[in-house]
C-alpha cells in the first residue's frame, strides 16, 4: 500500500485546508464538465444514426471513449511531470475543440469529421475521470473512498439535468442556423471552456505536487541528495523499482500493476464495469428510437438517461462510505451483482420505458460500485511517484474496453437485437468475478477506514 501523508504532524498542518479547497473546486468543475459531457453523450449516437445509419451509430460513443482513453496518456504524462492542473486544463480544452468539430460535422454532414470531433470530445471524459484521482492525492486513508466519491457525485447535479437540456439547446441554436442535434455540442464547448478556466486559475497549490513533497524523504545535506539521485540514475530506477516521476511510460505502469494483486483488481473492476455500462447505455437511445418518432424521442431519451445518470452518480457518496467501511473488494462484488441485475431487467424490457428506466438506473448503480471501489483500490495500491501514470493506464484500459463494447454494440443490435446485447454484457463480468474472489495477500488490500 502506498503511503501518502507520512510526514511529521507539523509538516501536515497545511494539508487539510488545501484538500478542502481542492475538493470545493473539483466539485464545481465536475458540475460544469458534467453538463458539457452529458449533453453531448445524450445526442451523439442519434446524430451518428442520422448521418451514417444505425449499424455504425455505436461508433460515435466509441470514438468519444477511445479519444478519452488515448488523451489520458499525454494528460497523465503531463501530470506526472508538472502536476494535476496543466493536465486537467489540456483535457478540457481538447473536449472543447471536439465540440466545435462536431458542430461543423453536423453542419456539413461529414461523417469522418464527426468521429474526429467525438474523439477529441472525449477530452471531457478524460478530465472528469482524472478529477476523481485528484481528489485523493491529499486524502487521509480512512476517507479516500468518500472523498473520491464526493467528486464523482458532483457530476450528478449537472449530468442528471443535462439530457433534458438537449432539446432546449437544439431549439436555441436552430435560430442561428445550426442543424438538428448540433446545438447541444455548442453548449458543451462553452461548458468545457469554463471548467478549463476555473482549473487554470484556481487549482493552486497543485495537490499531486504537494503530496509528493510530503512523502519526499528529508535529506539534511544536499550533497547526499545529489549522490542518491546519481545512484538511482546509474541503476536506471529508484528504490523498489519505481522510476523517477515523469519518466514512466505505460509499460512501466503495467509492470507496477502486474506486481500488485490489489492494483490488478482495481484496474479490472474499473474497466469491466465501464465496458458493461457503455455497451448497454450507448444503444438504449437507438433502441428507444425504434418505437418513438423524431418528435418525442429526445424527450424520452432525456428522461431515461437522466435516471441512468442519477444511478451512476447520485448515490456515489453512499458507495464511497461503504467502500471505506466494509472494504474495496466487497463493494466491487456488490457492483457486479447490480450490473447483472441491470442486464436482466433491460434485456427483457422490450420497449417498456419504465422497465428500461429501472434497468438503466441499476446499470448506473453497478457502475458506481465498480468505479468508486476500483479507483480507490488502485490509487492506494501504488506509490505516489508513479500514481498518475498508473491511473492513466487505468483510464486507457477502461476507455479501450468501453470503446470495444460501443463499437460492437451497434452491430449486435442491428443483427441480433437489444436483448442479446444485454446478455453478452452480462457474460463480460465473469472474469472480474473470478479475479475478485481470488485471495489477496495480507497487506495488499488496505483495511477499511
Amino acid at each position: 500500500m502506498a503511503t501518502d501523508l507520512t510526514t511529521p504532524a507539523g509538516a501536515r498542518l497545511d494539508v487539510a485546508p488545501i484538500q478542502r479547497r481542492t475538493l470545493r473546486l473539483l466539485f464545481v468543475t465536475q458540475i460544469i464538465g458534467g453538463i458539457g459531457l452529458t449533453i453531448g453523450v445524450t445526442v451523439g449516437a442519434l446524430l451518428a444514426t442520422r448521418i451514417a445509419g444505425t449499424a455504425v451509430s455505436g461508433l460515435a460513443s466509441s470514438a468519444a471513449v477511445v479519444g478519452g482513453a488515448l488523451l489520458a496518456v499525454p494528460v497523465t504524462r503531463i501530470m506526472a511531470r508538472h502536476g494535476r492542473r496543466p493536465g486537467l486544463v489540456l483535457a478540457y480544452l481538447a473536449g472543447a475543440l471536439g465540440g466545435v468539430l462536431v458542430v461543423l460535422a453536423a453542419t456539413a454532414d461529414v461523417v469522418w469529421l464527426l468521429f474526429l470531433g467525438m474523439a477529441l470530445f472525449g477530452g471531457g471524459t478524460a478530465a472528469n475521470l482524472q478529477a476523481r484521482y485528484t481528489a485523493v492525492d491529499l486524502a487521509e486513508p480512512a476517507h479516500r473512498g468518500r472523498q473520491l466519491s464526493l467528486v464523482v457525485w458532483a457530476t450528478t447535479i449537472g449530468a442528471v439535468a443535462a439530457p433534458n437540456f438537449a432539446t432546449l439547446a437544439d431549439e436555441v441554436t436552430s435560430g442561428i442556423g445550426l442543424p438538428p442535434l448540433a446545438g447541444p455540442f455548442a453548449f458543451s464547448t462553452v461548458a468545457f471552456l469554463l471548467a478549463a478556466t476555473a482549473i487554470f486559475l484556481l487549482l493552486r497549490p497543485d495537490p499531486l505536487l504537494t503530496a509528493r513533497r510530503l512523502v519526499a524523504p528529508t535529506v539534511e545535506d544536499p550533497a547526499d541528495a545529489d549522490a542518491d539521485a546519481d545512484a538511482d540514475a546509474a541503476a536506471g530506477s529508484a528504490p523498489d523499482g519505481v522510476r523517477k516521476p515523469g519518466r514512466d511510460g505505460m509499460l512501466a505502469a503495467l509492470r507496477v500493476v502486474l506486481a500488485r494483486p490489489a492494483a490488478r483488481l482495481g484496474i479490472a473492476a474499473v474497466a469491466v464495469g465501464h465496458l458493461v455500462m457503455v455497451a448497454v447505455m450507448a444503444m438504449t437511445p437507438v433502441h428507444l428510437g425504434e418505437s418513438h418518432g423524431d418528435a418525442d424521442v429526445l424527450k424520452v431519451v432525456g428522461i431515461v438517461l437522466s435516471l441512468h445518470i442519477a444511478g451512476m452518480y447520485a448515490l456515489s457518496p453512499v458507495v464511497g462510505w461503504l467502500t471505506d467501511r466494509y472494504g474495496r473488494r466487497p463493494v466491487v462484488l456488490g457492483g457486479v451483482a447490480v450490473l447483472l441485475a441491470a442486464c436482466a431487467v433491460s434485456g427483457t424490457a422490450g420497449y417498456d420505458t419504465v422497465r428500461l428506466s429501472v434497468g438503466l438506473v441499476l446499470l448506473g448503480l453497478g457502475w458506481s460500485g465498480t468505479m468508486v471501489a476500483g479507483s480507490t483500490l488502485l490509487s492506494e495500491s501504488v506509490p505516489v511517484e508513479v500514481r498518475p501514470t498508473v491511473q492513466g493506464l487505468s483510464d486507457l484500459t477502461m476507455g479501450l474496453a468501453g470503446a470495444s463494447a460501443g463499437a460492437l454494440s451497434g452491430f449486435v443490435v442491428e443483427y441480433a437485437g437489444y436483448p442479446v446485447l444485454n446478455l453478452l454484457a452480462a457474460l463480460a463480468v465473469v472474469p472480474l468475478v473470478a479475479l475478485a474472489l481470488r485471495p489477496v495477500p495480507a497487506g495488499q488490500v488496505p483495511a477499511a477506514g
